[in-house]
């Protein structure tokens, strides 16, 4: 069968040179894996695995530019027409002793590397020379009928390796498919053991399904299965956090983050929908009754959330840069009430942090998720397009330098005197460096005579 959205890339054209090489040699050659999948599913792939009869050491005879990346196991990285293709020796995998991984492995036919893999629709194999599907497992039929099934007996495939818990949901939220009956129970089953992956491969399939457009279906599953729980027990804690229905009527905390969670952009990023996640991870910690105007308050609750924001994401071991992303807009999401009646000078510098747009989306989907406000965010985006036309922070009128010439000490003064300068600057009250100078001679009058 021909696929025609692979034929049409180049992509295609030098992976199909590599099963040509390796079938004049004698060896059996196919494409393998998620590249067949997205291919009948009419998607082009953005990578092409290989996967071959010939052993890794035959694999580096005849392609000098590899790189061994899991030999053990029969993968090697190939370089070749400006791409990076993974070639993958047919293999069946011995016992798993540490649901991840498999005490060893033998070198084995096409038929008994299919079956050894995760779900039907990642078993399958294209033959590019014949142009012939090869599919072991009835993943065209599964395709066909969207679902998500483990190859064999479900309990065992996730016993083997418990990251395919999270794999499933991703893609099952990803494709928009079912999770096959038994494929669900088993996963359900299993779902605590998801503990005993690393951090870091749990983070990057967390990232994966917030960073896909269907996050909000992905949320849901990974809630139903029991895996939220585990992986983020934080944001499973806000489940019953009563708000006050003024400011809340959509319900509690965890319905809340829901509903944001939904509002967001398509293209959002991964760390955009993790912020929505943690945001208000505080509030059952920080929740208390005001008796005097008779409502809910959680005091605080954004600064708490900030600190448990950190805890979190070095437990699943972002890196500094993105935990300081995510723990600063947590930080601040309340500010964004204050807006309005900010001073110009506080608003652009404000504004003119490195993540605020980061942190306006997430002030936007945080009142369209409650109370649906949108007043200050409307107010941002007019002040927005009002500043475009010039930086938000200008160009300083005078350095410590300058500071220095006019007679000042170094000290923390100088710094004092530069942010007044510049709040003036900002205000409109100054423009030129002769009034900076005059202003400054103001409050400091021992540079008068200088």
């Amino acid at each position: 069968m021909e696929l025609p959205i692979l034929k049409a890339s180049r992509l295609y054209r030098v992976a199909v040179s590599i099963v040509r090489k390796l079938r004049q040699e004698g060896f059996v050659a196919y494409f393998a894996g998620g590249s067949v999948r997205d291919a009948l599913l009419g998607k082009a792939p953005k990578d092409i695995d290989i996967a071959t009869n010939a052993r890794p050491e035959q694999v580096s005879l005849l392609f000098p530019r590899t790189i061994a990346v899991g030999v053990q196991f029969g993968v090697q990285r190939l370089l070749e027409g400006g791409f990076e293709f993974e070639v993958a020796t047919f293999r069946s995998d011995g016992r798993y002793v540490d649901g991840r991984h498999p005490l060893d492995v033998r070198f084995a036919t096409a038929e008994e590397d299919a079956v050894r893999r995760d779900f039907t629709i990642n078993g399958m194999f294209y033959d590019p020379v014949e142009e012939k599907l090869i599919d072991f497992v009835g993943g065209r039929q599964d395709l066909a009928r969207e679902i998500i099934r483990a190859i064999g007996v479900a309990a065992e495939r996730f016993r083997e390796d418990r990251l395919r818990l999270l794999r499933a949901i991703r893609f099952a939220a990803h494709l928009e498919f079912e999770l096959e009956a038994d494929t669900w129970a088993a996963l359900h089953d299993a779902a605590r053991e998801i503990a005993v992956v690393s951090p870091e491969r749990i983070r990057e399939e967390l990232v994966k399904i917030l960073e896909d457009p269907c996050r909000l279906r992905g949320f849901e599953l990974l809630d139903r299965s029991g895996l939220l729980a585990v992986i983020l027990p934080e944001v499973e804690g806000l489940k019953g956090c009563e708000q006050p229905e003024q400011f809340h009527p959509e319900g509690d905390v965890f319905v809340h983050t829901r509903k944001m969670l939904g509002l967001l952009r398509p293209e959002a990023s991964g760390l955009q929908a993790l912020t929505v996640l943690l945001h208000d991870i505080g509030k059952p910690f920080t929740r208390s009754f005001d008796a005097t105007e008779n409502r809910i308050r959680f005091n605080g609750h954004d600064r708490l959330g900030a600190e448990m924001a950190e805890s979190v994401m070095g437990r699943l071991r972002f890196s500094r840069q993105e935990i300081e992303v995510v723990v600063e807009a947590i930080r601040n999401h309340m500010i964004f009430k204050d807006v309005q009646q900010m001073r110009p000078a506080k608003l652009k510098r404000f504004m003119a942090r490195a993540n605020f747009d980061l942190e306006l989306e997430l002030h936007r989907v945080d009142c369209a998720g409650s109370h649906n406000d949108l007043e200050n965010y409307s107010f941002l985006v007019n002040k927005r397009e009002e500043f475009a036309n010039e930086p938000l922070i200008p160009a300083p009128l005078v350095r410590g330098d300058d500071l220095l010439r006019m007679g000042m000490t170094p000290g923390p003064r100088i710094g004092e005197l530069l942010h007044a300068i510049q709040t003036a600057q900002l205000e409109g009250e100054i423009k030129t460096q002769s009034q900076a100078i005059e202003l400054l001679k103001t409050l400091e009058p021992t540079l008068k005579n200088r």
